[in-house]
């Protein structure tokens, strides 16, 4: 747990290698709005204080600590500036173009899987007890959950939890299982282009227009995709055909590639 000698009023719950939580930290640092940084994977004090709030999820910005504080989900921009008093304006690509930007990043992300050496795949990312083989399924099933939620299954916290399936053995089951997704996220797109993306969505993490989610999908899958390419560079591997910052445009993507507290060396 870090803090200041007079500790800021919002503390933030996170672990390493989240992408809402790396989103979240760096939104407070850049408008200069001080707060506890929580580890709450490394610190049980901290973990225990997210489970007096009454909750199990992260990233969780809060206004004090226990019952009686105020805390909102780290997976919603604009409610992580309401409580920390930011003024938050942007707008969100169209859903066209979140399309294809989901479609540049599945199939990077499938590029990537294949590269992956089989000895490898059950190595651990730091500081989080999640492998190489389940980052890579994680992208795919990021994607899988938007089909899943139009066709009625409401996107669950344990859908974002899930280990890779257990048919997903090889670096080439993973490519195999991306382009599934791929082409069932193309079939889905072309089913729903012209429906109606101001729905409210059914996510687990607060109000969220289809629209929203859309664009949660892409730069959410994408940040994972950037941390595929690490786990390759990292094994002495150049990515094939690398994404570039052109491939993420106008995405509200994080600046760090893994953790800005816990970077991967």
């Amino acid at each position: 747990m870090t803090a200041t000698a007079t500790e800021p009023e919002l503390r933030v719950y996170w672990q390493p290698g989240c992408s809402s939580c790396l989103r979240t930290k760096e939104l407070l640092k850049r408008h200069g709005v001080p707060f506890v940084s929580i580890d709450v994977l490394a610190d049980e004090r901290g973990f225990k204080e997210l489970e007096a709030l009454g909750v199990r999820l992260v990233p969780v910005v809060a206004r004090g600590k226990g019952r009686g504080a105020q805390w909102v989900s780290g997976q919603i921009l604009r409610d992580v500036a309401r409580i920390a008093g930011i003024e938050l304006n942007r707008e969100v690509l169209p859903p066209a173009t979140l399309r294809d930007r989901i479609d540049t990043i599945l199939e990077g992300a499938i590029r990537f899987a294949a590269q992956l050496p089989e000895a490898h795949l059950g190595d651990l990312l730091p500081n989080r007890p999640r492998s190489f083989r389940d980052l890579a399924s994680h992208i795919f099933q990021i994607v899988d959950s938007l089909v899943d939620e139009t066709e009625g299954l409401a996107l669950t916290e344990e859908a974002y939890r899930r280990p890779a399936p257990a048919q997903v053995r090889t670096a080439a089951d993973l490519a195999a299982s991306g382009r599934a997704t791929r082409a069932r996220f193309n079939a889905w797109w072309e089913a729903h282009r012209g429906g109606d993306f101001a729905r409210r969505a059914e996510v687990y993490y607060g109000e969220q227009t289809l629209h929203d989610y859309l664009e949660r999908v892409a730069w959410h899958s994408g940040q994972h995709t950037r941390q595929l390419m690490l786990v390759l560079e990292k094994l002495g591997l150049c990515p094939d055909r690398p994404l570039t910052a052109a491939d993420f445009a106008g995405l509200p993507m994080p600046e760090q590639v893994y953790d800005d507290e816990k970077p991967w060396d």
